[in-house]
């Protein structure tokens, strides 16, 4: 609080106190003297007048009776008339503790309920100059190291802090190179390889796949029940469409979070979202197939497989970005529009031929091998979610069968409404 703000606001409002009230206070004795002085000069004139009209004879002495008589009454109704004026000003005299003392109360007890005394201080001010001067010493600190780090490039640790300095003040370009330094020098650690994987996600617009994905997993084989592995190995697994194995990791980590209630909560709204974007039926344990995971050569060869060409119409180039995802599946023509197997790609991989087989298959009983014809498809999705949404690209064949082993052209060349 600024006292000499408070200060200088009581000076004021005491000069406009002796302004307002001292003339209100004088006026009552000044007014009480005017009146009875004014009366009685009055009076004394008039019987001056008086005695100077009967000498001169203007008066009869019958007249000047009469006419003292007069003002005798007039200055007895006179004096009558200031002892009013002087009641009614002694009755007004309250109005000056109404403004001394009633008033200023009042107006402290509002301000105190409404008002901000740190409106009138420097706190805020300092407060930001205060974190401004932080953060400008953080930084200062984050180029010291980084200049040291130049000057050691084989301490693993440095670049580990450095990296972890880089993600705080969310500079996650320069955090990727740090901790892909300190990865190449640590190696498979696992806070190593989670920070990396989860700097590189945030570079790529929050996106696991590729790398990141790559680095959680390992991080998960290392240590199946580590926190963030598990949240980001579900995170990822959602992006690439397989949400069984999305839930499966979340559940999880759920079961470990029962001493942080409210981390718990929201890691059961992310699964209750899971169920309502799943397919029918999908329960399974078994996940779309990642592009990370070819499938057996034999399984490539089997007589079941359906071979694909797929390509992107030259007019949609523009509309897409190389890190979208392509899904390339086969559907039964009639029934649940559950692939029957699935395949996932990205738009830089375009154009691509693949082999959709049973191996690939979402669910035991919904295979290639269990129907006669099928419809392919490929479809680009911005969001990376396995579920159609309105805005994604989409091409597909019609009916084809299984045993033609020619390879299907599918072209994608429609945006779904």
């Amino acid at each position: 609080m600024n006292i000499l703000f408070f200060l200088i606001v009581g000076g004021l409002i005491l000069i406009a106190f002796l302004l307002i009230l001292t003339p209100l206070w004088r006026k009552q004795n000044l007014q009480e003297t005017d009146i009875d002085q004014r009366n009685i000069l009055i009076a004394q004139h008039r019987l001056q007048e008086l005695k100077d009209n009967k000498q001169s004879g203007v008066l009869t002495e019958a007249q000047y009776n009469e006419q003292l008589a007069d003002l005798e009454q007039a200055l007895s109704d006179d004096l009558d008339i200031k002892s009013s004026v002087s009641l009614n000003q002694t009755q007004s005299r309250w109005m000056v503790w109404v403004v001394a003392i009633v008033l200023p109360v009042l107006a402290g007890g509002i301000y105190a309920g409404l008002g901000n005394f740190e409106a009138v201080s420097h706190t805020a001010e300092m407060a930001i100059d205060q974190q401004q001067a932080k953060a400008d010493e953080v930084n200062k600190m984050v180029k010291k190291l980084a200049d040291k780090m130049q000057a050691n490039p084989n301490d693993g640790q440095g670049w580990l802090m450095l990296g972890r300095s880089y993600t705080v003040l969310k500079q996650f370009p320069q955090a990727v190179e740090a901790l892909g330094n300190a990865y190449r020098i640590l190696g498979d650690q696992v806070d190593v390889m989670l920070l990396y994987a989860d700097a590189l996600a945030y570079v790529n617009d929050k996106n696991l796949t590729g790398k990141p994905t790559e680095l959680v997993f390992k991080a998960l084989a290392l240590e199946p029940d580590n926190l963030n592995a598990l949240w980001l190995g579900g995170m990822a697994k959602a992006q690439q469409g397989e949400l069984v194995k999305a839930t499966e990791l979340w559940k999880k980590l759920e079961g470990l979070l029962s001493n942080d209630p409210d981390a718990q909560k929201e890691v059961q709204d992310l699964i209750a979202k899971l169920a309502t974007e799943m397919p029918a039926g999908q329960t399974s344990t078994e996940a779309t197939t990642d592009s990370s995971t070819p499938a057996p050569a034999s399984a490539q060869t089997s007589e079941n497989a359906v071979t694909v060409e797929v390509s992107l119409a030259p007019e949609l180039q523009a509309s897409i970005s190389d890190s979208d995802t392509v899904f390339i599946y086969a559907q039964a023509l009639t029934g649940p529009k559950m692939p029957l197997a699935i395949v996932r790609k990205q738009v830089t991989d375009l154009p691509i031929k693949v082999s959709l087989d049973d191996t690939m298959a979402m669910m035991p009983n919904m295979k290639i091998s269990s129907f006669t014809e099928v419809k392919l498809l490929a479809r680009v999705s911005k969001s990376g979610n396995a579920i159609s949404q309105p805005g994604d690209l989409i091409g597909s064949t019609p009916a084809v069968a299984i045993t033609d082993k020619t390879p299907h052209q599918v072209v994608i060349s429609e945006t779904l409404k």
